[in-house]
């Protein structure tokens, strides 16, 4: 490990300290204009992000779960600022950068948080070498003396993420899709960064690939103090990884609890039906778990049901859910929940 890089994990670990929460969201919104008719005057929003609000402390990792269409990668987007924010506002160390200006957030965002994106074939120019895709945000942010140094750089990079260094002169097509990702996972290293949010980093891979590259996140955690927002579809990766769980559902968040308290005691009806999903081996003496089968469709995130946006489809909905939008408080331990069966 060279010099740069041991000098940026000792700050890492002395300002980790400072704060427990590295990141913070409160009351984020994102809303997509609906344009229409010849002059595309805005008719209508779409609520893809509506009203989130979570932390996540340094080191650890937060899981992101819900079905497709909730609004978990506009979230991830929103937050490392690739959208700007309608509402709401997002702290990093302490330092609001929801609406900070660009050339600020050059600084202060693009090189310590970064972002894992889904579809590994999609996010590596396919003009470029290994080597000189890697290269670029090093010589964006001016690290370095000279190309030397920063190929010797690309090349523990590659070492890192388990790769042979020797691959700096091959091009995107030459590698399979779980190569592909760590290279992904190599370029988000480059600037040494302090939070990762990983988009369905795992989704687009085979199942054993899932696997490997997954461990791989978990021993750069460890190796680099790194903190990661995890957005999955997939429960099982999601309780694997993580060490908390945020259930996410029509742009807000319904439940939010440390991973064994959630896996094993389930509160929301939301949370439940999507955990019955799950396929679980039966153990001797062990329940076999009921499947909750779920009525409807997901609402129309441009007109999102009024109260609680699940009242639509929820088993225990009451007359209260249909007026009257459930805040999300603790009701365990560090176990919050959005729901009126409890509020």
């Amino acid at each position: 490990m060279n010099v740069n890089v041991k000098e940026e994990l000792q700050k890492k670990q002395t300002s980790s300290q400072a704060n427990d929460y590295i990141l913070e969201v409160q009351n984020l919104k994102k809303h997509f204009p609906i344009k229409s008719g010849i002059f595309q005057r805005t008719v209508g929003h779409v609520k893809a992000v509506d009203g989130l609000s979570f932390g996540v402390k340094k080191g650890e990792t937060l899981g992101i779960v819900g079905e497709s269409g909730c609004g978990k990668s506009t979230a991830g987007r929103t937050i490392i600022r690739l959208e700007r924010p309608t509402e709401g506002k997002i702290f990093y160390k302490g330092k609001d950068i929801s609406h900070i200006r660009e050339n600020e957030l050059r600084k202060v965002v693009r090189k310590e948080i970064q972002m894992i994106f889904q579809d590994p074939y999609a996010s590596l120019n396919p003009r470029k070498t290994l080597g000189s895709t890697l290269m670029e945000p090093l010589k964006e942010h001016n690290l370095f003396n000279n190309n030397n140094e920063r190929l010797d750089r690309v090349k523990e990079l590659l070492e890192t993420v388990g790769l042979d260094a020797a691959f700096t002169n091959r091009y995107p097509h030459e590698f399979s899709g779980g190569q592909r990702q760590r290279i992904g996972i190599a370029r988000t290293l480059a600037l040494n960064p302090e939070l990762i949010i990983a988009d369905e980093a795992v989704s687009a891979l085979d199942v054993s690939i899932q696997a490997q590259v997954i461990n791989l996140m978990q021993r750069l955690q460890e190796e680099f103090q790194l903190t990661y927002l995890f957005i999955s579809h997939d429960l099982s990766v999601v309780r694997h990884i993580s060490d908390r769980v945020a259930v996410m559902y029509l742009g807000r968040i319904m439940e939010v609890a440390e991973k064994h308290s959630l896996y094993a005691d389930p509160m929301h009806p939301y949370t439940q039906s999507l955990l019955s999903a799950v396929p679980e081996p039966l153990r001797k003496g062990m329940e076999k778990r009921e499947r909750i089968i779920l009525k409807g469709d997901i609402p129309n995130p441009a007109n999102p049901p009024k109260g609680c946006v699940f009242s639509t489809r929820c088993p225990a909905v009451m007359d209260i859910c249909k007026e009257v939008s459930p805040k999300l408080k603790e009701e365990d331990t560090d176990h919050f929940v959005a729901c009126h069966l409890y509020n």
